[in-house]
């Protein structure tokens, strides 16, 4: 797909999202429909190539809320599969609602918590890729999804400037994953953090 028609699409799932919220119910902040470009959009498809540059396949999107940062990176590209876990289902509606009209057929959307998933054993080690932004720390957040990703796969966090405090709150995730970097994001303190899942 062209760049042209990336941007069309990106800004299409933009005036949906700003639409539900402003009509429908609460996605993002008021405040932040202003600057939505900057604080959701870019934030969310910056580090692409690096995701892009994993062999991961078969992503899982914790948290996802209005689908950030997982549709986005979709419409970039990253993908192809992609599974999205919210359990607040005014969320899942305005999720299931983008990916229908922006064509997006390679998308789950799951109405669940993540730990209420792991009685389903299809799912178990199933994906190879994961991300999570703006949910629970970085500890208990790795040690979920070490249930659903397999060895070598990967799994990238957006973290605001409570990272490396939540690396050391909670060290049970290095039983499971070896820390592989930082990407800074957007202007502020915002970065996203990868990891490799351990044989």
């Amino acid at each position: 797909m062209s760049p042209e028609a990336t941007i069309l699409r990106l800004k299409a799932y933009t005036k949906l999202l700003v639409d539900w919220n402003r009509a429908v119910s609460n996605l993002i902040s008021r405040g932040d429909e202003q600057r939505i470009v900057e604080r959701h959009i870019a934030e969310s498809i910056e580090p692409a190539a690096w995701l892009k540059s994993s062999p991961a396949t078969r992503w899982l999107d914790f948290g996802s809320g209005a689908g950030l940062p997982a549709i986005p990176l979709a419409l970039v590209g990253v993908g192809p599969r992609w599974t999205l876990v919210e359990s607040r289902r005014m969320k899942t509606l305005f999720v299931k609602k983008a990916t229908e009209t922006l064509g997006l057929s390679d998308i789950e959307v799951v109405v669940a918590r993540l730990e209420h998933l792991t009685h389903e054993t299809v799912r178990l080690g199933a994906y190879d890729g994961f991300t999570s932004r703006a949910t629970l720390a970085l500890g208990p957040t790795l040690v979920l999804a070490a249930q659903f990703v397999g060895p070598g796969g990967v799994a990238f966090l957006w973290k605001g400037s409570q990272r490396e405090k939540e690396m050391t709150d909670d060290p049970r995730w290095q039983q499971f994953w070896e820390f592989d970097g930082i990407l800074g994001i957007g202007n502020g303190q915002a970065v996203v953090a990868r990891f490799i899942r351990k044989p």
